[in-house]
C-alpha cells in the first residue's frame, strides 16, 4: 500500500466550491498551454511548426489532441470541487483520466500525443481547483499521484514505462508524486526571470523549456537515445542556459547545433514539453483561482 507524508488539514477536504465556470475555465487555459507549447518554434527535436523527431506527429495532430483535453482537464477541476482527498477522488481522477485519453487517441487517430500531459494537467487542475494556489497544487497533486488507482484496468506499456523499468527512472508518476518539481521550481521561474528582464514571451517559453531539459530525466528522450541521448541533450541545453539563454548570440548558435543532433537523431524531450506546458497552465490558471477565491 502506498503511503503519503502528512499535510496541512487544508489538503484533506474541498475548500468551498468554486464555481463551475471556473473549472471550465482550466480546462480552457490547459488546452490553450498544451497548444502554445506546440506552437513554440523552433524547439529542439520536439514537434513544432517545422516538423519534429515523430514521425507520427504533426503541429496539427498536437492542436486537435490539445482541444480535445479541454473537457476531461475541466472534469478533474470540478471532482477536487466536490469530492475529498482521498481513495474516492483518486478513483474518480483515474476514470476521467481514462475516458480523456480515449478522446485524445480518438481525435489524434490512435497516436499517443499527450498522455503524460493530461496527467500533468488534470492533477495541477485538480490542485488548484482544491487549493488555489501553485504550491498547494502541487501538494495536492503529490497526495493524488501517490494513492493507487483502484479501477486502473491493464494496458500495454508506454514508451515511458518500457524506460522507466529499463533505466530506473521515475517518469512522469515520479514528478507527480514529488508535486511536478520541475514545471513549479524550474520552468516557472525561468519564464518569470525571463519576461522580468525584457526578453519577450518567446524567448521566456523557449528558456522554460530549456532550463527543464537540462535536469529532467525525460523517459522520452531515454527511450529514443538512451543515456547517451539524454546526456547529450542535459548537457547540451546546460551549455545554453550558462551563454545566457537562447537570447544571446553564443546561446543561439549552442541551440541551433542542438537542434541539428536532435532532428538528426531523432532526439525529442517529450517529458520536458509537457514540463512547459504545466507551467504555462500554472502561470494562467492561478491568478483565476486566486480571483475566483476572493470572489466568494
Amino acid at each position: 500500500m502506498t503511503t503519503t507524508p502528512d499535510l496541512p488539514n487544508v489538503l484533506a477536504a474541498p475548500r468551498e466550491p468554486l464555481r463551475p465556470d471556473v473549472a471550465d475555465t482550466f480546462g480552457a487555459l490547459a488546452a490553450q498551454a498544451l497548444r502554445d507549447e506546440a506552437m513554440l518554434t523552433p524547439k529542439p527535436g520536439l514537434v513544432d511548426a517545422r516538423g519534429g523527431a515523430h514521425d507520427d506527429m504533426n503541429l496539427a495532430l498536437l492542436l486537435a489532441s490539445a482541444d480535445a483535453l479541454a473537457v476531461p482537464i475541466a472534469r478533474c477541476a470540478k471532482a477536487a470541487m466536490s469530492t475529498p482527498l482521498g481513495p474516492g477522488l483518486r478513483a474518480l481522477i483515474g476514470a476521467i483520466g481514462r475516458d480523456g485519453e480515449q478522446r485524445m487517441l480518438h481525435a489524434t487517430s490512435g497516436v499517443n500525443t499527450h498522455r503524460g500531459a493530461l496527467w500533468a494537467l488534470g492533477l495541477l487542475a485538480a490542485g488548484l481547483a482544491a487549493t488555489g494556489s501553485i504550491d498547494g497544487a502541487g501538494r495536492f497533486a503529490a497526495r493524488l499521484a501517490a494513492m493507487d488507482d483502484p479501477a486502473l484496468p491493464a494496458r500495454a506499456p508506454s514508451h515511458g514505462d518500457h524506460a522507466r523499468l529499463r533505466y530506473g527512472a521515475s517518469g512522469a508518476r515520479g514528478e507527480a508524486r514529488r508535486g511536478f518539481p520541475h514545471a513549479r521550481h524550474v520552468a516557472l521561474p525561468t519564464l518569470e526571470a525571463a519576461r522580468a528582464a525584457g526578453l519577450g514571451e518567446h524567448i521566456a517559453r523557449t528558456d522554460a523549456l530549456l532550463a527543464s531539459m537540462a535536469t529532467l530525466e525525460d523517459t522520452c528522450l531515454l527511450h529514443r537515445g538512451g543515456p547517451e541521448g539524454l546526456r547529450t541533450v542535459r548537457e547540451g541545453t546546460s551549455a545554453i542556459m550558462r551563454a545566457g539563454g537562447s537570447s544571446t548570440a553564443p546561446g543561439r548558435a549552442l541551440f541551433d547545433r542542438l537542434d541539428a543532433v536532435c532532428r538528426r537523431r531523432r532526439l525529442s524531450a517529450g517529458g520536458s514539453g509537457d514540463v512547459l506546458a504545466a507551467a504555462l497552465f500554472l502561470d494562467s490558471a492561478a491568478p483565476v483561482a486566486l480571483l475566483a477565491e476572493r470572489s466568494h
